[in-house]
């Protein structure tokens, strides 16, 4: 059986340009171009909170290390570095073979190097940290919302949430329709351009992982204004239209989280720049309301009444 050092050297060890130092020591070492500042963030995939244990371990290797992609991408960040913490019932090189290649097949389009990390035996658990570079004063941050502000969401929201749905059999969808879905769920696209294209536009940015409501909740807590959303310009799949008339496809496209896609403000006389970055990136991109006075966040129905869902987004202690 393979040593915690042969492991890691067969897997995860690649050359690192661009770094003073790589894996192979007790730490990585890393220089900072001028006039930047780091931007880091870590997040935890737990098997059975998570993903199914049963997942292929190449989709989690994609998503562990895209669900930190899209952090950078919140912050408007170009990432750089990852690390990785793996934790394993036990040695399978057939499934660490595939997580290997789902986790560096996304790394190099993005062109970040994995510098370091652990590996231990115990509960499957996947563990990734990233480091990004941001001009001085120019990350998108949760805080800068303004009473006026445009609403934009990026590509369509609740795909994922109704695959999940369908695998936890609360809804059965036609085989096509759940395979399509299923790859938001299990192949996200951070939106890493978007977050570089929004610097000097967007007042504050926030990746959707937790769900809508729950997320666009964080920066009007942290600006200290509401918001008003219009329901019918929520931005969804032909998969998903058919069940918004119904409290399971309502809470999809609301709170259902893993959209990883950027949720983000802007300042009214930038709407036509918002909409030249989506020709450019070739990228749906949607204004779905307005930043308001208050603390808030009021959905609407065309008729004007509200639409209530319940829950806002996933907690894991709830």
């Amino acid at each position: 059986m393979a040593s915690e050092f042969k492991l890691i050297e067969r897997f995860f060890t690649r050359p690192v340009p661009d770094t003073v130092l790589g894996v192979g020591d007790d730490a990585a070492l890393l220089r900072v171009n001028d006039g930047m500042e780091l931007a880091v963030s870590t997040d935890m995939l737990v098997s059975g909170t998570h993903f199914f244990p049963d997942t292929p371990s190449f989709f989690l290797g994609h998503k562990a290390l895209a669900v930190n992609l899209s952090d950078m991408a919140a912050m408007g960040a170009q990432p750089r570095w990852a690390t990785l913490a793996l934790s394993l019932p036990a040695v399978d090189d057939d499934w660490l073979e595939k997580f290997s290649a789902g986790l560096f097949h996304l790394a190099d389009e993005h062109q970040i190097n994995l510098i370091g990390g652990d590996t231990t035996r115990g509960p499957l658990n996947l563990c990734i940290t990233i480091m990004g570079e941001v001009p001085e004063g120019q990350a998108l941050r949760r805080s800068g919302a303004q009473v006026g502000d445009d609403i934009w969401v990026s590509g369509v929201l609740g795909d994922a949430a109704i695959a999940l749905a369908h695998m936890q059999g609360h809804i059965n969808l036609p085989r096509q329709n759940f395979e399509t879905c299923s790859l938001a769920l299990h192949q996200p696209a951070p939106r890493v351009a978007l977050g570089l294209a929004l610097r000097g536009i967007a007042n504050s940015a926030i990746d959707i992982s937790d769900g809508l409501l729950a997320d666009i909740g964080h920066i009007l807590k942290s600006s200290g204004v509401g918001a008003e959303i219009a329901f019918s310009a929520l931005p969804v799949s032909s998969v998903l239209q058919p069940f918004l008339d119904q409290p399971l496809g309502r809470r999809c496209v609301l709170a259902g989280g893993d959209d990883y896609e950027l949720c983000f403000t802007a300042p009214a006389i930038f709407r036509s720049a918002v909409e030249k970055v989506a020709v450019t990136l070739g990228l749906r991109i949607t204004c779905i309301g307005t930043i308001t006075q208050g603390n808030r966040c009021e959905v609407h129905a065309k008729d004007g009444s509200t639409v209530d869902v319940g829950v806002s987004g996933y907690d894991h202690f709830r």
